[in-house]
C-alpha cells in the first residue's frame, strides 16, 4: 500500500504552489484527510464551509474515496446557506461528470473517485481545482446570510 500520508503532503504542497492560493485560501491536513478552505468560509475549527478529501481505511476497503464540500454546524444559517447556494450554483455542480448536488446535513456535494494511485496528487489537484470554481458563489452566499 502505498504512504497515503505521503500522498497528502504532496497534494498540500502543489497546492500551495498554486497561482491562485496566496489569496486567502487555507488547508488543513491530518495525515489522510485534507480541507481547503477561504479565511471567510468560518471553518477555523474545521466546521465551516470547505472541500474536503480523505482516504481512510473504509476508502481503502472500498477502493474509492470522496472529494466533496460542506457546510458545517460553524456555517451561519447552515440549512438555508446550502439552499441558496444549490440554487446559485447546483447546474454547474451536476455538469460535473460524476458529482452529486446533496443539500443534506452538511454535504452540499459529492464525487466519489476510484483509489488506484496511478497520478492519484495530480487527481485530487484536479477535482479540488475544479471545486474552487465555486468560490465567488460560496463567498456571494456567505454575505447574504
Amino acid at each position: 500500500m502505498k504512504d497515503v500520508k505521503g500522498v497528502f503532503r504532496n497534494l498540500e504542497e502543489k497546492l500551495r504552489k498554486s497561482s491562485w492560493f496566496e489569496n486567502g485560501w487555507e488547508i488543513y491536513n491530518r495525515g489522510a484527510y485534507l480541507q481547503l478552505y477561504k479565511v471567510n468560509w468560518h471553518n477555523e475549527n474545521q466546521g465551516g464551509v470547505h472541500f474536503e478529501t480523505y482516504i481512510e481505511a473504509p476508502q481503502i476497503k472500498q477502493k474509492e474515496f470522496p472529494i466533496c464540500m460542506h457546510a458545517e454546524e460553524d456555517c451561519p444559517a447552515q440549512q438555508e446557506f446550502i439552499d441558496r447556494f444549490l440554487e446559485v450554483e447546483g447546474d454547474r455542480i451536476r455538469s460535473w461528470k460524476g458529482y452529486q448536488a446533496i443539500g443534506k446535513g452538511y454535504s452540499v456535494c459529492q464525487r466519489r473517485l476510484p483509489l488506484n494511485f496511478k497520478n492519484l496528487e495530480g487527481r485530487m489537484l484536479e477535482e479540488l481545482n475544479r471545486l474552487r470554481q465555486l468560490e465567488a458563489g460560496i463567498d456571494q452566499v456567505l454575505r447574504t446570510l
